[in-house]
Formats: C-alpha cells, sequence, structure tokens
C-alpha cells in the first residue's frame, strides 16, 4: 500500500518466473493454479483422512454379524416416536429397526422402518392398553382381553391358536420370530417359528407363570411365586439359575446370551454368558432396583429414586442414559434402543438411530466397512506402489546408465514381465497360494503380486530419464571426483529426475488401487472378513441387492470411483506442473 493506493502487481509469464525461482517453487505454484488439481487433492486428502481417522471414533468388530439388523436402508428414524406420542404416552416398545407405541387413549401409533405388513394395523381393535414388539411382527391386546396380532407371517405367526380363544390375557411377548402369551390362569402358549426359536411350553407346564422374556434365542418364565425358569428344550447357560434367588425374583431380563432378575429385596443378580461385561452389575443399583429390561446386549434397571442406570454394550450408545431420564413410570429396552415413559407420560429416548448408509447382508454397518475397506484398498496400493517403484528405479537407474549389454538384459527381462498377462496369473497365484496362507498373509501376497508384476512400465521411464541426465555436467564432475557409480545414479541422477517418478506414482497408486478391487471383486484378493471395497462389491452382484438394496453396491462405488478419479486429477496437475512450458498460453508467442 502507498499513498493509500494499492500497487499493482508485475505480471510476468510462466518462462519469465521460471527464471526467478527454483524449479520446486515452479511446481508447487502450478500446481495451486491448476483448480482441477487441487480439487482432486482437496478429495483424495479428505477420504483419506476419513478412512484412516474416522475408525479410531467408528469401530466396530470385522467378526461382527448381526442377522436382526441385515438389509437395513439409510436413516435414522428408529427413535423417532411421533409427537403426538411424546407427551401422551402409554406403552413404547421397540423392534430392531422400528418403534410401536400406544397412548393413553388407547391410539397404536408406528415409527422407524416399517415393512408393509407392519403398516397393516387392525382397525378394528378398539382401546389397546398392552403391546409386544418382535423382529418383525406385533401383538396387541385391546381393553376386552382381545388379542391381536400383524406383521410378517412366518411358520403361521399371525394366526392366534384356537386353545387362547375366551382366554383372559395376563401378559404378552413378542420374540425374534415367535410369540408368546401368558394367560391369567399362568399358562404359557407360543407359537410361530419355533424350529429358529427354541422355546419350550413343557417346561412350565405345571407352574403358574406370571410372565415371560423372550430373546432371540429362547425364553425364560417368572412364576407368580418368584422363581425363574428356563424354557430352552436344550441346555443352555441360561438354565443355571442361582438358587439362591429362587422364590424372591420380582422382575426378569434378556439379552442375547444372559438373564437378569431383580429381587423383593432390589438387588439384581444376573446369570448366564458374560458379555460386554455384564456380570458387572454397577453398585448403585443394588438394593434399589424396582424395574428392569434387557437389549441384543445390556441392561437397564430403574431404582426407586425414578432414575435409569445402564451397563453392558454400548456401542450405538444404548448404555448411556441421557440425563433426562428421570421420574420414571415406566421402562422398555428392545434390540439397541431404550426408552422410559416419565411420570407426566412424556418420553425420553436413546440408542440406536440408525444407519449413516445402511447394512449389509450380514448386518455389518456399510459406512465402518466403507471406511476399513478404503484402508485396506489404499494401503494395499500404497505398498505395491512402493515396490514396484523400487525395482522399477533400480532396474531403470542401472540399465539407463550403463547401456550396452546391461541394458539389453535388464530391458528384455522388464519386456518379458510386462509381456505376461497380469490378470489371469494373479488369479492363477491367488487360487494356488491363497487358501494355504492366513488372511494377513493372502493381503501380503497380494502386494506383491502387484509390486513385481507391475515395474516395467517404471523401469522404462527411469531409463529414459537416466539416459538424458548421464552425459550432463554434473554427472562428468561427480565422475572426475571419483564419486562411485552407484551414488552418481542413485544419489545425482535419480533425485534430479524424481518429479517425473513421482508423477508416474501418483497414477501408478490409483491403478493398483483399481488392481486390487478388481481381483478382490472377483474373490481373489482380500477375503472377507477383512473389508475392501473390492469385495464389498464382490457381495452385491445379485440382482436382487442391485434393485432393492442399492445402498450396498452404490456407496462403495462412489467412494471408490471419486477416489480414483481424484488421484488421476491430482497426477495430471502434477505433470502439468513438472512441465509448465506445456502449460504457457499458445497465443503469447503471437503477442
Amino acid at each position: 500500500m502507498l499513498f493509500g493506493k494499492k500497487k499493482e502487481k508485475e505480471q510476468r509469464s510462466v518462462l519469465e518466473e521460471e527464471q526467478m525461482q527454483s524449479p520446486f517453487r515452479t511446481i508447487i505454484k502450478n500446481l495451486l493454479e491448476n483448480k482441477l488439481a487441487m480439487g482432486g487433492l482437496i478429495v483424495f486428502v479428505s477420504i483419506f483422512a476419513m478412512c484412516f481417522i474416522l475408525p479410531i471414533w467408528f469401530h466396530q468388530d470385522l467378526n461382527y454379524q448381526d442377522p436382526t439388523q441385515k438389509n437395513i436402508a439409510p436413516g435414522f428414524s428408529f427413535l423417532s416416536v411421533p409427537s403426538d406420542l411424546k407427551d401422551n404416552a402409554e406403552v413404547i416398545e421397540f423392534g430392531p429397526t422400528y418403534g410401536v407405541g400406544v397412548d393413553k387413549d388407547g391410539y397404536v401409533y408406528e415409527w422407524g422402518q416399517l415393512t408393509k405388513n407392519l403398516k397393516k394395523i387392525p382397525a378394528d381393535m378398539g382401546k389397546v392398553v398392552d403391546i409386544a414388539v418382535g423382529q418383525d411382527h406385533v401383538l396387541a391386546i385391546n381393553d376386552k382381553g382381545t388379542l391381536y396380532t400383524w406383521g410378517f407371517n412366518r411358520m403361521g405367526l399371525n394366526v392366534i391358536p384356537p386353545e387362547l380363544k375366551g382366554k383372559k390375557i395376563a401378559d404378552i411377548e413378542a420374540g425374534y420370530q415367535v410369540s408368546v402369551v401368558v394367560t391369567e390362569d399362568g399358562k404359557v402358549v407360543s407359537w410361530g417359528n419355533t424350529s429358529a426359536v427354541d422355546i419350550s411350553t413343557a417346561n412350565v407346564k405345571d407352574e403358574k407363570v406370571k410372565e415371560v422374556k423372550a430373546n432371540i434365542q429362547t425364553a425364560i418364565a417368572l412364576t407368580k411365586d418368584g422363581k425363574v425358569i428356563s424354557l430352552a428344550k436344550k441346555e443352555t447357560a441360561l438354565d443355571n439359575v442361582p438358587e439362591e434367588i429362587q422364590g424372591k425374583v420380582e422382575k426378569i431380563a434378556l439379552t442375547d446370551k444372559a438373564a437378569a432378575a431383580v429381587l423383593k429385596d432390589g438387588t439384581v443378580k444376573v446369570w448366564g454368558n458374560n458379555h460386554n461385561h455384564i456380570f458387572s452389575v454397577p453398585e448403585e443399583v443394588q438394593g434399589k432396583a424396582v424395574d428392569i429390561s434387557g437389549g441384543r446386549n445390556h441392561l437397564v434397571v430403574v431404582t426407586e429414586d425414578g432414575n435409569a442406570v445402564a451397563w453392558g454394550g454400548n456401542e450405538n450408545n444404548q448404555a448411556k442414559v441421557p440425563a433426562k431420564a428421570t421420574n420414571i413410570a415406566k421402562l422398555a429396552s428392545g434390540y439397541y434402543q431404550n426408552c422410559i415413559i416419565k411420570e407426566d407420560g412424556s418420553v425420553v429416548t436413546w440408542g440406536l438411530k440408525g444407519y449413516l448408509l445402511g447394512t449389509d447382508n450380514l448386518g455389518r454397518n456399510v459406512f465402518y466397512r466403507i471406511l476399513k475397506g478404503g484402508q485396506m484398498t489404499m494401503t494395499v496400493g500404497f505398498i505395491a506402489v512402493i515396490i514396484q517403484f523400487a525395482i522399477g528405479i533400480l532396474v531403470g537407474g542401472i540399465s539407463g546408465y550403463y547401456g550396452g549389454t546391461v541394458d539389453i538384459l535388464l530391458m528384455r527381462l522388464a519386456e518379458v514381465v510386462g509381456s505376461l498377462p497380469f490378470i489371469p496369473l494373479a488369479l492363477i497365484l491367488s487360487a494356488l497360494i491363497g487358501n494355504k496362507v492366513s488372511d494377513v498373509g493372502r493381503i501380503i501376497m497380494i502386494m506383491l503380486i502387484l509390486g513385481f508384476l507391475g515395474w516395467t512400465g517404471i523401469a522404462g521411464l527411469v531409463r529414459a530419464q537416466v539416459l538424458a541426465e548421464r552425459n550432463k555436467e554434473f554427472v562428468v564432475a561427480a565422475k572426475a571426483l571419483g564419486v562411485k557409480e552407484k551414488n552418481i545414479i542413485f544419489r545425482h541422477i535419480v533425485p534430479n529426475v524424481m518429479t517425473i517418478i513421482i508423477v508416474q506414482a501418483t497414477i501408478s497408486f490409483a491403478t493398483c488401487m483399481l488392481t486390487e478391487s478388481g481381483l478382490s471383486f472377483l474373490g481373489f484378493g482380500v477375503a472377507e472378513p477383512i473389508p475392501s471395497w473390492g469385495n464389498m462389491l464382490n457381495n452385491c452382484r445379485s440382482s436382487e441387492v442391485i434393485s432393492q438394496y442399492w445402498w450396498r453396491w452404490v456407496f462403495p462405488a462412489l467412494i471408490f470411483g471419486i477416489c480414483t478419479i481424484s488421484i488421476n486429477l491430482m497426477g495430471d496437475g502434477l505433470r502439468d506442473a513438472v512441465d509448465p512450458k506445456s502449460a504457457v498460453d499458445p497465443k503469447a508467442n503471437e503477442r
């Protein structure tokens, strides 16, 4: 700024600027001026950071599977309780992807991801007083004691057994693919897919049952005299009910692998399998518990002062009780969701809201797998490029510097390797060796295959550059000073052509990623359960997935395409920046 006027910057051509600054600065300047290249760089860095940083917070076990969460579409509606129900709720229950509630007037509400059959709520139910929610079906009972059911029909699930006709209902429960009803006289009736869920009502044939709780595998019953009985036909860990609690139980709950009970003195006892440290009951609930409920891998207890305490699995924040969960009148937990109805009728929910990019056929979070798959695909591509360039620079540098017989032999070797059909050879090697090594060994093998079969083009490029540089003055001076030939090649000549090598490395990186994904897509690359962008697409080849579960292939394909395009744009921009004369305006000579 001079006397309030901005001094105009003198404009120079690229060639004039090049004379005043170092080649490196010229390359950076030209790269910054290339909008497409900078856009590609920003996009690639963003994807790279997302894949390598976000998994620190978004973690999922590679062996994780959950049949209750398979093929769920993207969205966050699992906890979207309708506004008309939020301050007027009587009962709320959760299924794996949806919720059902009843207000104080007996009207039924549904929300979340609902199938067509779940939306078909019977119109003639009258005033509903209780509901039970299963995997994809609902049980309801009205104020006259009439039982209703709707949702997906599996093994007669939508047909109420005739033995319940005229019976008064005391408790209803909807499990994974079964329905269970307790009559007022303490009898238990179950129906549905009993081959998938292990339930035998014969276990309580001579008992008067108060309530039943079911999970995705079996069920337990609480009798009117405070005893807990497993309903499984086969022996399970749930059969090991502690003798000291029998006759003292007030409430029961089930997770997938454990059972819990609230005793008359307010203490909580858990047995079964200690998954997710479920046996570690918080001290603050002992002697104060009045109600309990369970999801897939967590438990929630209401204490006598009206507060909630949760523990167990917390991968979906299902064990993280919000501060406003006070003055609790009723509690419900299902799968990975929780809900409390306060004394004033208002509703507080927490837990799994949904999935950003949906889930796959094994119930795995597509977003998490894209992140881990990006890590694997980019790591394989990066290491393969390092191997390629280590061999290519070595062979090309020696061949270009010495020439003659050495040049002929090395270039013929490169031609032989380059003439090998890459994909068929990689498939054969992977098929022969892949099943004999571990998952990590298979990944290392893919990196080596990509590296040892892909160096020939780089060797030719380095050879050509070394041939152009080897007779220049700095090389002659190094020879005159007695510098060793290997130092001349790798410490003097190669660094001078490194910019060209970096450009080629960038483009080869995208090529290696594409090749790895192609091999994984064909089933010969990175194997499940380790994700890569290629094997994620391998699981989406059926017409059913393409038409109905679009998110399983659209998102991996989209991010993979964006990543490779951004790398190529970045490489093209680097190539133009290294050769600034190619970017000079052709009209400059006319002026």
